[in-house]
C-alpha cells in the first residue's frame, strides 16, 4: 500500500479535572554573626516548622526537605557581615479543606518562616486521561471521515495509532475561592491528550 492510499490525522482530547491535593513549599531562614550559630538556629526553626505542619494534619511521610544551605553574607567582598542559613520543606496536603489551617500553622512558627508558594495537583489522573483519549480518538476519526469524503475515497481501517500525552496538566484560570470560604483555591486543570492515527483509504 503506497502513502497515497492512506490518511494521517491528529486528534485532540481534553477533560477538566479538579485538583484534590496541595503541595506547599515553605522553609525557614536565619542570619547570625557566626556560621555555627546560624546553622544551629535554622535547624531548630526547621524542627518547629515540621512539628507545626504535622500538628496541622500533614502526615510525616508527606514532608520532604528540599533545601539546606549555609553561607556568608558580605558588607563588601571579602568582608563578611554574617552568615545566612536556610532549610526548606515541601509538604503534601491531601485534604484541601485543611489547606488554610496548614498555611496558618506554618506562619505561626515565627519570623524565620518563608512561604515559597503552592501548587495544586490531581492525585489520580488515570480516569480523566482515559476519557481524554476517547475524545482524541473520536476527534481523529471524525477528521479522517471528512478528509476521505473530500477526497472521494472510502475510509478503510486503522493502520497505526500513536498516543502522545503533553507534559502535565494544562491549568485553566479559576479565580474564585473554595465554596467553604477558604482563602486557597485549587482552581481547575485540563488534562489533554493528542493521538496520531493512520487510516487506510479504500
Amino acid at each position: 500500500m503506497g502513502t497515497d492510499e492512506r490518511i494521517t490525522v491528529t486528534g485532540e482530547g481534553a477533560v477538566p479535572a479538579v485538583p484534590d491535593r496541595m503541595r506547599l513549599s515553605a522553609g525557614v531562614e536565619v542570619r547570625r554573626a557566626e556560621a555555627g550559630e546560624a546553622f544551629t538556629a535554622v535547624r531548630a526553626a526547621a524542627a518547629r516548622l515540621t512539628r507545626a505542619l504535622v500538628e496541622a494534619g500533614v502526615a510525616a511521610e508527606d514532608l520532604r526537605t528540599n533545601e539546606l544551605s549555609l553561607g556568608p553574607e558580605y558588607v563588601t567582598y571579602p568582608k563578611v557581615a554574617g552568615y545566612r542559613a536556610a532549610q526548606g520543606v515541601e509538604a503534601v496536603v491531601r485534604a484541601l479543606d485543611s489547606a488554610d489551617r496548614v498555611i496558618d500553622a506554618a506562619v505561626a512558627v515565627g519570623e524565620e518562616v518563608r512561604l515559597n508558594g503552592v501548587t495544586f495537583e490531581v492525585s489520580d489522573p488515570a480516569g480523566a486521561l482515559a476519557r481524554a483519549r476517547e475524545r482524541a480518538f473520536a476527534d481523529a476519526a471524525a477528521k479522517a471521515r471528512q478528509y476521505a469524503e473530500l477526497a472521494g475515497r472510502p475510509l478503510g481501517g486503522v493502520l497505526s495509532v500513536s498516543d502522545e500525552v503533553p507534559g502535565g496538566p494544562q491549568p485553566v484560570l479559576h479565580a474564585a475561592a473554595m465554596e467553604d470560604g477558604s482563602s486557597v483555591s485549587p482552581g481547575r486543570q485540563t488534562l489533554s491528550v493528542s493521538v496520531r492515527v493512520v487510516y487506510a483509504l479504500g
